[in-house]
């Protein structure tokens, strides 16, 4: 039977500690299905607790046990990022660099993915190599960009592994490398990116 909680009887201490929902006890990275779960998790956000903050910001942007509302969704993500939260961090340049929830800020997006690339985010060291290499937010530096796609690349994110691929193929950032391409392509391929699999096919 599931435990049943008022709000007048949880206390300030125990909403900043837990990472279950006050009402099902069902865990806040797990999807909410009880009614008064967002409100124990923005409760717990307004508390302080960083697991609330970053799950309450997700709720808001899917629309899960809530009305979708990308402007809350950007200032609790901004509310994690700002505590330390590196997955917070790269949501939240998502948030800047598409202009969802607030205004489109190329500058800002790249901030928060070099934040969140150095905390050891390789999504974002992807999107942050992708920064450099198209010169959104910041200069063009193919340099860089070669850089940061290397360490996507060696920390498991298929997509770096098929940029640093061509980076390799087109000798951009480095130099030319055939095999190293090759090498890349197929650890993509191996990873279900279509894209390295379509260079391999051909």
């Amino acid at each position: 039977m599931e435990p049943k909680f008022s709000k007048s009887n949880i206390s300030v201490t125990d909403i900043v500690n837990t990472k279950n929902c006050s009402y099902c006890n069902k865990p806040f990275t797990e999807k909410l299905w009880c009614k008064k779960c967002i409100n124990s998790l923005e409760k717990s956000a307004e508390n302080g607790n960083k697991v609330a903050i970053f799950n309450l910001a997700k709720r808001y942007y899917n629309g899960e046990g809530t009305e979708k509302n990308l402007e809350k969704a950007f200032y609790w993500y901004h509310k994690a990022a700002e505590k330390g939260d590196i997955y917070a961090m790269n949501y939240l340049a998502n948030r800047y660099y598409y202009g969802e929830g607030t205004e489109k800020n190329l500058e800002k997006a790249f901030y928060w993915y070099q934040k969140a690339a150095k905390n050891g985010d390789k999504e974002a060291m992807n999107y942050l190599a992708n920064r450099y290499y198209y010169g959104e937010g910041t200069e063009k530096n193919l340099e860089k960009a070669f850089y940061w796609y290397q360490k996507a690349a060696k920390n498991g994110d298929k997509e770096a592994m098929n940029y640093l691929a061509n980076r390799y193929y087109y000798g951009e950032g480095t130099e030319k490398n055939l095999e190293k391409a090759f090498y890349w392509y197929q650890k993509a391929a191996e990873n279900g990116n279509i894209y390295a699999m379509n260079y391999l096919a051909n």
